[in-house]
């Protein structure tokens, strides 16, 4: 009984990644809807984590959150620049330039 109190426990942990994807989705949703404000504060919030988190937060941070949110955004025509706070907007430049866009 105890081994699946264990396996069960583990399926429910849920990796930095999977919260950074998440994370995405709903700053996505909330600019899909219009809600910029809160998309905003969402933004401001993956910056917090981006400049205070662990090098797992920091790296999940970049390598998901802002590469989907800013991914969505160019393909709805949003001004990233305009949205993004001062380190994740860093962030995404590097991404662009390193990709050679």
């Amino acid at each position: 009984m105890a081994s699946l109190k264990i396996t069960t426990m583990k399926t429910r942990v849920k990796t930095v990644a999977t919260k950074a994807a998440q994370f995405a989705e709903i700053t996505k949703n909330l600019i899909r809807k219009g809600n910029i404000s809160r998309a905003k504060k969402c933004l401001d919030m993956a910056e917090l984590l981006f400049t205070t988190g662990s090098n797992e937060t920091k790296n999940a941070i970049a390598n998901i959150y802002v590469y989907s949110v800013s991914t969505f955004m160019e393909m709805r025509n949003c001004t990233v620049a305009q949205l993004f706070p001062p380190q994740l907007k860093r962030e995404y430049v590097s991404q662009v330039y390193t990709s050679g866009i």
